[in-house]
């Protein structure tokens, strides 16, 4: 039998898991739940459209709900919303709260016999597997993450919430230099605004106030605070024209020492190349459904996070076919 997905919101992050879904031979996809009129909702693949407000009443329809909402505003009160009915899986990006809200969503699951994993996608989520397995295998090391040149959805929608904002988009961009000395393996000591630029490309609405859209923009916390950053206002002609792509990409580096004096420099790095981030994004966040729904099926409760899904649960093989081919 398939496993039965939703889908819980129908933006960039929504479409693509649709298209995800459309090829995973496993799954199928129940309907897409949005707060907009369904009438108004047309989908990539002719699959059906709900009101999220009926999402409970198909509870036993769908064994795991994919929530696609922003981190600012929607994920931080839906997926625990959510969780009360189903299976969720996220992909909550904001790093500084991700304990907070691991929290509330791991006592609604518990309360209510249902299975989260949160903070699905690239960074969070395989980024942080790799940080976790460059710590265990160089524990004489640092940890450096680099995102970009690319597209931040979650900081872009971040943008958008600002009031006075009719569209934008933001470029996360690495320092070279910087990517340079972690190559070489000296471990610099480096600060959050060393490693990255941000630069933002801003639709203002009609009358907005542009100085305090752009001081909102820049002391906003655990997105542009720490960083030198750079507002542009554009019109939204030259948005669709200039910026309507979604690349985005990244590498995590853990440095670390070996031998007997420790006089042997060992790097590690993991890279990523995306000419859509939405839609690759989407696939993680497909492939830990998939685990959801094994990990329930064995009866597991609570809140997890991508550290604590062994990786065998994200294939669609069995075990025998796995160990033939991968090990």
């Amino acid at each position: 039998m398939k496993i039965r997905v939703g889908i819980a919101g129908y933006g960039n992050l929504g479409r693509g898991v649709e298209l995800a879904l459309s090829t995973s031979s496993d799954m199928e996809l129940v309907g897409v739940f949005t707060r907009r009129a369904p009438e108004s909702v047309n989908t990539v693949t002719g699959a059906k459209v709900f009101s999220l407000d009926d999402a409970p009443s198909m509870k036993d329809d769908i064994d795991v709900m994919i929530l696609c909402g922003g981190s600012a505003k929607d994920l931080p009160k839906q997926t625990a919303e959510l969780a009360k009915y189903f299976n969720v899986i996220d992909s909550f990006d904001t790093h500084a709260n991700i304990p907070e809200h691991f929290d509330a969503v791991d006592a609604v699951c518990k309360e209510n016999g249902t299975l989260g994993i949160i903070s699905v996608g690239w960074d969070p989520g395989l980024f942080s597997l790799m940080r976790l397995y460059g710590q265990a295998v160089l524990p004489d090391g640092a940890d450096y993450t680099f995102w970009g040149k690319g597209v931040s959805q979650g900081h872009s929608d971040a943008i958008r919430r600002i009031e006075g904002v009719a569209d934008a988009k933001q470029y996360t961009i690495p320092v070279e230099k910087a990517l340079e000395e972690v190559r070489k393996g000296t471990q610099p000591t480096l600060s959050t605004g060393e490693k990255h630029t941000r630069e933002c490309f801003v639709v203002a609405k009609e009358g907005a106030d542009k100085a305090a859209i752009e001081q909102a923009i820049k002391t906003m916390p655990n997105y542009f605070a720490d960083y030198d950053t750079t507002v542009h206002f554009i019109s939204q002609e030259e948005l669709n024209r200039d910026h309507a792509g979604m690349a985005h990409g990244g590498m995590v580096f853990r440095t670390g020492k070996t031998g007997l004096h420790n006089e042997h420099n060992e790097v590690m790095e993991f890279k990523l190349t995306l000419d859509s981030n939405p839609e690759f994004t989407s696939r993680v966040l497909v492939a830990f459904a998939r685990a959801a729904h094994r990990l329930a099926k064995e009866g597991a409760v609570g809140c997890k996070t991508v550290l604590d899904i062994a990786p065998a649960y994200l294939h669609p093989a069995d075990g025998t076919e796995l160990r033939k081919h991968l090990v």
